[in-house]
């Protein structure tokens, strides 16, 4: 469910207002090919998988049928916890409920859930409707327990308890509606995602420039995520969202492989290269020094922050055909190296409109992965700017079909991010970095106008 910000919920028995103007129908995610991980679902057997359509479940849930089960609402993390979206949720005077939101609209339908636009009703807290929009993916576990992938969803859920991050989701509420359903309610991005901004741009490809931000805070999301242990395995243009202020959100975890790292500050003389340290948000203060003790000095290094799970493995074959490693497309093993193989892949999309190794059939993609040399395409040899050459040596480390040579598999982000591509980036300070697009109120309002967009009952499971 690559398209929606956060978790789903499900039908109302009160007739559905109209869509808000930032609302927006995030285009369905591309056939995914998704098997399950032995470590995360009670089954192991592989299944295809698809976007569902938007009509596509038969069974009914009324908001007003059943009482809700263990209800919570999440703490404010410290990342989000000035987020204006906390204020109505802190209002409110006992746990969230089902009956305490209004569903605006369908947003998006993926393998193991259905995402709806939602708001908080005024019936809690300050007595009046919050203008601040939710997203609420709701999960038929009945339908799930049927394909073997209640663990998915458990997995998930886990996922999002743990993260406290930028440009990772905010889960505000968690709760149970009935016997049956599960809810997670996140914040919504209106913004779209990266595949459907990418198709918006001249070339469907982004210039260097915007390719280099969206990758970098992408990057942030991945160096944090194997901080935690968890093996990402699920990263495309699709799963990224773009947030209202026009920065990244990544989404959906119920592929992820949780595991255990040890993060630790490294040496920078101990690292592949010469390059400089990462810059900080904090200048380096030197007082009363002689110039000639500047001159005798070695140039001084800030430690690397080194945090990969090195432990995770697994033998399942999970993730999107045109994403997988090549150590997946052969059937082995794998760890969080596939997480550096996709984000090469990732990168090379957002630069040339198309990933690396596609087939005219998702097993000739697969043997393509296995096999085939990469290759750029012709306008990009030679000529343009150094990082133009500078991100074509990236990809080129990031996609090497060795796992133990690979890019990011000694100490993670740390080298992805003192490579040449990012030389004068300052990560730090990158949240507070003007993003190449912000999506303005009025094409998200053209964006809900359909009047397919507004389901009258919200009985579509």
């Amino acid at each position: 469910m690559a398209a929606a910000a956060a978790s789903p919920t499900s039908s109302s028995s009160l007739p559905p207002k109209p869509p808000n103007s930032a609302a927006m129908l995030v285009e369905q995610q591309p056939l995914s090919y998704h098997d399950v991980d032995a470590a995360s679902t009670p089954s192991s057997s592989v299944s295809s998988s698809s976007t569902a359509s938007v009509g596509g479940r038969s069974s009914t849930f009324s908001l007003d049928s059943a009482a809700t089960a263990t209800p919570t609402s999440s703490p404010p993390r410290p990342h989000r916890a000035a987020d204006v979206a906390w204020a109505p949720i802190r209002a409110a005077a006992a746990p969230l409920g089902p009956r305490d939101f209004t569903l605006v609209r369908r947003v998006g339908a993926g393998d193991i859930g259905t995402v709806y636009l939602c708001r908080l009703d005024g019936k809690r807290g300050a007595g009046s409707p919050s203008p601040c929009e939710y997203a609420m993916k709701v999960v038929d576990r009945r339908a799930l327990a049927k394909k073997g992938k209640l663990g998915r969803a458990a997995a998930e859920k886990r996922v999002l308890r743990r993260l406290d991050h930028p440009f990772l989701p905010t889960m505000f509420a968690d709760f149970d509606a009935g016997q049956d359903y599960s809810c997670v309610v996140m914040e919504f991005c209106p913004g779209g995602d990266l595949h459907s901004l990418r198709h918006r741009v001249p070339g469907r490809r982004f210039p260097v420039a915007s390719a280099r931000f969206y990758a970098a805070e992408v990057l942030l999301a991945l160096e944090y995520l194997h901080m935690m242990g968890i093996v990402y395995r699920d990263l495309k243009p699709e799963n990224v969202l773009i947030r209202a202020d026009g920065h990244i959100m990544l989404t959906d975890f119920d592929l992820s492989l949780e595991s255990t790292a040890s993060p630790a500050l490294e040496d920078a003389r101990n690292g592949a290269d010469d390059d400089p340290a990462t810059p900080t948000c904090l200048p380096e203060v030197q007082l009363f020094r002689l110039r000639r003790w500047r001159r005798r000095a070695a140039p001084r290094r800030r430690p690397r922050f080194v945090a990969e799970p090195v432990d995770a493995r697994s033998s399942s074959f999970v993730g999107t055909h045109e994403y997988v490693a090549p150590e997946v497309a052969r059937g082995g093993g794998h760890g969080a190296g596939v997480d550096w193989w996709a984000y090469g892949v990732f990168l090379y999309e957002l630069l040339y409109g198309r990933t690396p190794f596609v087939g005219a059939t998702n097993e000739a993609t697969l043997r393509n992965i296995v096999r085939r040399p990469l290759e750029f395409p012709p306008d990009a040899a030679g000529g343009g700017s150094p990082h133009d050459a500078a991100a074509r040596d990236l990809i080129a480390r990031l996609l090497d079909k060795d796992p133990r040579s690979r890019l990011g598999s000694r100490r993670g982000a740390a080298d992805v991010k003192s490579h040449a591509f990012f030389k004068g980036l300052n990560f730090a300070l990158l949240r507070s970095s003007a993003p190449p697009v912000v999506p303005p109120p009025a094409v998200a309002a053209a964006q809900c106008s359909k009047a397919a967009d507004v389901p009258q009952l919200f009985d579509l499971f």
